[in-house]
């Protein structure tokens, strides 16, 4: 009986055993499951924003492209040859300028002529386009006078569908202007505008004829009226076939076929000679000379296929000489037979001979495209949003080309490398995305803002690493259990702290403390670091009843307020200092005196703070490497006669190396990655100085600053996305490399 119960009682615990293993079979399997979903969807998840990220940045480096829209008869050829084409933003419509001072209006699709109307004034004997942007164009007449007019549109919509009425406007008054008081037909043409005056400039029997006029408010319309002030003429040293004057009317630009250009200095009354330079090489002819967009950059384009920009540029004599920045070739080396410059944009197109169109941009210095539009082409011109083309060819067609070229002011120079931008006298890098500035260059240099970056978490680093990884491995190795228990979860609860709130009491309080106190922040290291030795110094040699009186790992807690006397000390020594070496303020001795630039929000501050943010991350991970070295390593080093020390460096830290490395890598990683720190306690100006007294811009702080105001497809925007990803690239090279040098220090001491 008693047989039988047993059997049955090991029957049914062999059952029970086998149910409860086959469940932890079953729970083993959903773990795995689960882990290996949660890793790969971890995996997954930053793949897909790599790939997004790739995903918006590829269109900024995509070539041009183009696509026919249309073709038919040019209109109006009775009216004479063409002079200017053009096309409004919506495709819809275009202008043709005959040499006949003819205004041509037709449908940019199909061709069909809207409305034709004359320029009243004379003979026209010369045109000049005042600005593409507005589309007003001035005219030179035979009798030496000359007519400014805008073309422009009145926008109405019937039922639903937009409709253009041509308007011809007259923004100077409808009376032609004088520029030669003899009346002398004018050959050419140049023309500048302000809020308050007009300089109208015009070759007249080889003579230059500068007439200045005053622009005043109309009674009679809500136009302007010009009064004439004063004619200047002077004969210039070369042939004058091309004629340019800048959109403020104060550099005049003569050139000449054979490659010449004579830049005067217009003051006032008075025109002065201040250069004449060769614009062409290897004695190529100049077949094009006109502005970019903004007035500032001449191109040259010339018989051997080249395009040359120049701007001026302040020499060591502090003058302004024309200095050829960058130079564009076409693929076959043919003549280039005209140039058109976007109306909004630092880009140009070219035709040349063969009929080839080509896409260039100044700034980014890119060939975007070199394609055979058609033979014969006599006269073309860019939309104003730079997406079509229009085009005359010599057998009497107009073609109409789709040109899709969004981003042309990237390339990797430009993201990279110096730039030598307008207006400034040597390349350089900037970020500057805006400006309120109609002809703003864009500057989209990243280097200042990995610079920033870097230099940011290099003072973070600086600050947190030897603090971080000291407090570390006194914690696990030295300091008493008790004291552990409290120190570590202390420390590890700083990380909790909003880093927002640090970047806001960096920035507000922390930043003007500085500055105010700026060398007792330089005092107080060497202060402590002497109070801490002299405090150990004298608690070796105070008697041995003291001593015993403290509990073994609890003596760190006597420095807490031997620290807090020597921070106060060396902000009592601040103020006499100051006064005897530093005139009273450091900040302004260190700027007016040694010379070094000194911003209230700078590195010094953002090393502080973000120190502070960065120090839990490495403390905590340093602290469990060091404490999770086996016992029986550091027990048998001792045992073997070899001091505490001895053990630490010899022992403890070689085990503990592959996961002290982990957390300073990520730390760093932490550093490069913060934004709201960086944000609140710098000045945000993306300069390239490694000064600490002087503020940055970093990467993830310029993207927290500018997405918002950005246009979405924009090339900023892009650009922004392309920072990050170039910050997820720097924290991916970290982690890397973390991860590669502590399986080698793993392996290596794996053996211990």
């Amino acid at each position: 009986m008693s047989e039988s119960r047993m059997d049955s009682t090991a029957g049914y615990n062999t059952a029970a055993v086998k149910a409860r293993q086959k469940w932890r079979l079953i729970q083993d399997k959903i773990a795995t499951s689960l882990v290996t979903v949660g890793g790969m969807s971890v995996i997954g998840a930053v793949l897909l924003i790599m790939f997004y990220l790739f995903y918006v940045v590829a269109p900024l480096f995509a070539p041009a492209s183009m696509e026919e829209m249309g073709e038919y008869a040019v209109p109006g050829t009775e009216v004479g040859q063409t002079l200017h084409l053009s096309i409004e933003e919506k495709l819809a419509m275009g202008t043709r300028i005959t040499d006949q001072g003819q205004l041509i209006y037709f449908n940019a699709k199909t061709g069909e002529l809207a409305q034709q109307t004359a320029v009243d004034g004379g003979v026209p004997t010369a045109w000049f386009p005042v600005s593409e942007y507005t589309n007003t164009h001035a005219f030179g007449f035979d009798n030496g006078n000359a007519q400014i007019v805008t073309l422009g549109y009145k926008t109405s919509y019937i039922d639903g569908v937009r409709q253009l009425a041509p308007r011809l406007e007259y923004p100077l008054g409808e009376d032609p202007l004088e520029i030669d008081e003899d009346g002398g037909a004018i050959t050419s043409l140049a023309v500048a505008i302000e809020e308050e005056e007009a300089t109208l400039v015009g070759v007249v029997d080889g003579d230059i004829a500068i007439a200045y006029y005053t622009l005043e408010e109309s009674f009679l319309s809500d136009g302007l009226e010009a009064e004439l002030d004063s004619i200047e003429r002077f004969t210039p040293d070369i042939s004058p076939d091309y004629v340019l004057l800048d959109p403020l009317g104060e550099w005049l630009y003569i050139g000449s076929k054979e490659g010449q250009v004579e830049a005067y200095r217009v003051y006032g009354a008075e025109a002065q000679l201040n250069q004449l330079t060769s614009v062409t090489t290897d004695g190529a002819a100049l077949t094009d000379l006109r502005f970019l967009r903004g007035g500032i950059s001449l191109l040259a384009a010339t018989t051997n296929g080249e395009i040359h920009q120049f701007f001026p540029v302040r020499d060591s004599q502090n003058k302004y000489k024309l200095e050829l920045v960058r130079s564009f070739e076409t693929d076959h080396g043919n003549a280039i037979k005209a140039l058109a410059t976007e109306h909004r944009r630092k880009g140009f197109a070219t035709i040349d001979n063969s009929g080839a169109l080509g896409v260039f941009y100044t700034t980014s210095k890119r060939t975007l495209m070199q394609e055979k539009l058609a033979e014969g082409l006599v006269e073309f011109n860019v939309s104003p949003r730079s997406d079509a083309v229009i085009a005359e060819t010599n057998d009497g067609q107009l073609k109409v080309i789709h040109l899709d070229n969004e981003h042309p002011e990237i390339s990797l120079s430009s993201l990279w490398g110096k730039v030598w931008y307008e207006s400034y006298p040597e390349p350089a890098h900037i970020w500057q995305s805006s400006a309120a500035d109609d002809d703003f260059e864009p500057k989209y240099s990243l280097t200042p803002l990995a610079f920033g970056t870097l230099k940011a978490a290099f003072y973070a680093m600086l600050l947190a690493l030897p603090l971080a990884v000291a407090g570390a491995v006194y914690t696990a190795y030295f300091m008493a259990p008790s004291m552990r228990k409290v120190v570590k979860p202390v420390i590890e609860i700083m990380e909790a702290l909003p880093t927002v709130i640090l970047g806001f009491l960096a920035g507000l309080w922390l930043a003007p403390l500085m500055e105010d106190q700026l060398l007792a922040a330089f005092l107080v290291v060497p202060m402590v670091l002497v109070a801490i030795l002299v405090f150990g110094f004298v608690w070796e040699r105070s008697p041995e009843k003291i001593r015993l009186a403290i509990p073994e790992g609890w003596q760190p807690g006597l420095l807490i307020p031997v620290i807090i006397i020597a921070a106060a000390v060396a902000f009592a020594l601040d103020n006499p200092i100051e006064n005897a070496f530093f005139d009273g303020n450091t900040a302004q001795w260190l700027t007016n005196v040694a010379g070094i630039d000194y911003d209230q929000r700078n590195a010094l501050v953002v090393g502080f703070a973000m120190g502070f943010a960065v120090i839990p991350t490495i403390f905590s991970i340093t602290e469990d490497a060091v404490f999770g070295v086996p016992k029986h390593l550091s027990n048998g080093s001792l045992a073997l006669g070899a001091t505490p020390w001895q053990t630490l460096v010899r022992v403890v830290l070689p085990t503990a190396s592959p996961g002290m490395f982990s957390a300073v890598m990520i730390g760093l990683g932490r550093a490069v990655g913060e934004t709201m720190i960086v944000l609140m306690a710098t000045g945000n100006t993306p300069v390239m100085d490694f000064n600490i007294f002087e503020g940055m811009r970093t990467l993830s702080a310029n993207i927290a600053v500018e997405m918002p105001e950005s246009e979405v497809g924009s090339s900023h925007y892009r650009i922004l996305f392309l920072a990050g990803l170039v910050l997820f690239i720097f924290t991916f090279m970290f982690n890397t490399i973390a991860e590669l040098v502590r399986q080698r220090l793993r392996a290596k001491y794996s053996q211990l």
